[in-house]
Order: structure tokens, then C-alpha cells, then sequence
């Protein structure tokens, strides 16, 4: 069988399709449908157990086969340049590998604590800063939320091209006032 070489906004989309599909499903058949789906395609992936509430807020570890990937590591290999970035890249981290998609700014500095990143002259700053740039968006309850262009700037670094056209793509296109009609 001939497969088809995909281009990195292929994966993307993909990958965006599949997140959205999985996100209203509970932890346990996020976890199913997952391994399902891994073993359809022989991929040999194990489900995950979802975090029980007691660890809800901490990040996992890297385990003892190297599966998972340690905030320490994921921020390396990103190599974020802003504190910023690096608030992007922590909220990703929360939110695909720790099972957290709306978090505190709290939680962001726990976890840059535990990746042993420099700590934030102003947290609260940063991840406003971070939400300004578009990389994070707002959720309930005060909380905070990766946006999908994060997703695709985190997705895309460390190329720093990539991850800028993903960010210029994603960016919806604002009007200045003489397109404005009826005002």
C-alpha cells in the first residue's frame, strides 16, 4: 500500500480535528478510543490511566520506559526565546499531557517550576502578555485556555518560521474602521 507524504498543515489539521473530537469525551474514553484507534493502525500505543483528582493539578512525569515526556524535556525541545513562549509551551504541556485545558496562572508556575525554567519576573504579566499575542484565550471561571493558534505556534517550534506563519494564519484579519458599515 502507497502512502501519501503529508505536509505539516495536514498533520495540524488532523490533529486539531482529532482534539476536538476527543475533548467533550471523559478521561476513561478519551483514553479507549485512543488505544482503539492505535491498535487499528498497529501503532502499539498503551492507553494512558487519567489522573485521578487528587493529581489533577500536577503534571506527570516522565515514566521509567520514556512514554512520557517530563515538562523539563518538552520545554527544551521547544526552546521557547519569551517568557511568552514559554507560557504557550507550559499550557501546552497542561493541557495534552497533563490533562489540564483550563488552568490558572498558578498552574502555569507550578509547572515552569517543575520544567526548571527561570521563574517569571510577573506571572500574571506573561500569561497576559500570552493572551494578548493570541497564543491563550479565556475559559471559565477566570481561567485560561491554549488557543488553537497557540496550538499550531507550540505544534511548529522549534522552527522559528513555521511557528510564526502559524501564528500569522491563525490570526483573524481586523478590519480598521472605514470597513466597518453601519456605525
Amino acid at each position: 500500500m502507497e502512502y501519501a507524504t503529508p505536509g505539516p498543515r495536514d498533520d495540524e489539521d488532523v490533529l486539531q480535528a482529532v482534539i476536538a473530537a476527543l475533548r467533550p469525551l471523559s478521561p476513561e474514553s478519551k483514553s479507549r478510543v485512543i488505544g482503539t484507534v492505535s491498535t487499528f493502525y498497529g501503532l502499539g500505543a498503551r492507553p494512558i490511566e487519567p489522573a485521578g483528582p487528587a493529581t489533577a493539578r500536577s503534571a506527570p512525569a516522565a515514566d521509567a520506559e520514556g512514554a512520557g515526556v517530563s515538562p523539563k524535556q518538552f520545554v527544551a525541545e521547544k526552546e521557547p526565546r519569551t517568557d511568552v513562549e514559554r507560557v504557550a509551551c507550559l499550557a501546552y504541556y497542561l493541557t495534552h499531557y497533563a490533562d489540564l485545558p483550563h488552568f490558572k496562572t498558578v498552574d502555569i508556575s507550578r509547572l515552569n517550576t517543575e520544567a526548571a525554567q527561570p521563574k517569571f519576573a510577573n506571572a500574571a504579566a506573561s500569561v497576559n502578555n500570552a493572551g494578548k499575542m493570541g497564543y491563550l484565550v479565556a475559559a471559565t471561571k477566570g481561567e485560561k485556555q491554549l488557543s488553537a493558534a497557540g496550538e499550531r505556534f507550540v505544534l511548529a517550534l522549534p522552527d522559528r518560521e513555521r511557528a510564526k506563519a502559524a501564528m500569522e494564519n491563525g490570526r483573524p484579519r481586523r478590519r480598521g474602521r472605514k470597513g466597518r458599515k453601519g456605525r
